[in-house]
C-alpha cells in the first residue's frame, strides 16, 4: 500500500524505486567507506586526504538525503538501514586497521569508481520512466566524478 501517491505510472515508479534504493545503498556505504578509511589513513599525505575524504563524505550524506526524500516523494519507504547496505552494496569491503595515504587513494577510487558505473547505469534507466530522478542521478553523478578525479590525481604519475 502506497502512503504517499505519485502521478508517475506503477512501471515507472518501479523503476525509479530500484535506482533510487540501489543509489542510497551506495551513497550510505561510500560514506561509511570514506569516513573509515579517514580515520585510519597514515603516512606523508594524511592531512590532505583526511580532508579531502571528508568531502566525499559530504557530498554522499547530501545526495543520500536527496535520494531517499525523492523516494519517499513517489511513495516508496526508503531503506538505509545498516543490514540493508551490509547486504546489497556493491562496494569491495576494506580490510581493518591503519591504511597508508597511497592504499587510502586507491580505496577511494575503486569505491568511486564502482558507485559511478552503477550511478550511470541508473541515468539511463530512469532516462524514459522518470526525468526528476534522472536529474537527481545526473548532479550527482557530476559530483562523484570529480572526487574520482581529484583521488586519481593524488596517485597519478606523469
Amino acid at each position: 500500500m502506497a502512503v504517499v501517491k505519485t502521478a508517475l505510472s506503477d512501471e515507472a515508479r518501479k523503476v525509479a524505486a530500484d535506482a533510487l534504493q540501489g543509489a542510497l545503498v551506495d551513497l550510505v556505504d561510500l560514506s561509511l567507506v570514506a569516513k573509515q578509511v579517514h580515520w585510519n589513513i597514515v603516512g606523508p599525505r594524511f592531512r590532505p586526504v583526511h580532508l579531502q575524504l571528508d568531502e566525499v563524505v559530504s557530498t554522499a550524506r547530501t545526495y543520500s538525503d536527496t535520494v531517499a526524500e525523492r523516494a519517499a516523494t513517489i511513495g516508496v519507504p526508503p531503506d538505509g538501514r545498516a543490514e540493508t547496505v551490509a547486504k546489497t552494496s556493491a562496494i569491495a569491503t576494506m580490510k581493518d586497521g591503519w591504511i597508508n595515504d597511497k592504499d587510502a587513494v586507491d580505496t577511494m577510487i575503486a569505491a568511486l569508481a564502482s558507485v559511478i558505473t552503477r550511478m550511470r547505469e541508473r541515468i539511463k534507466a530512469t532516462e524514459e520512466p522518470d526525468l526528476v530522478t534522472q536529474d537527481i542521478f545526473l548532479g550527482l553523478t557530476a559530483a562523484l566524478e570529480k572526487h574520482y578525479w581529484m583521488f586519481q590525481a593524488e596517485n597519478a604519475k606523469v
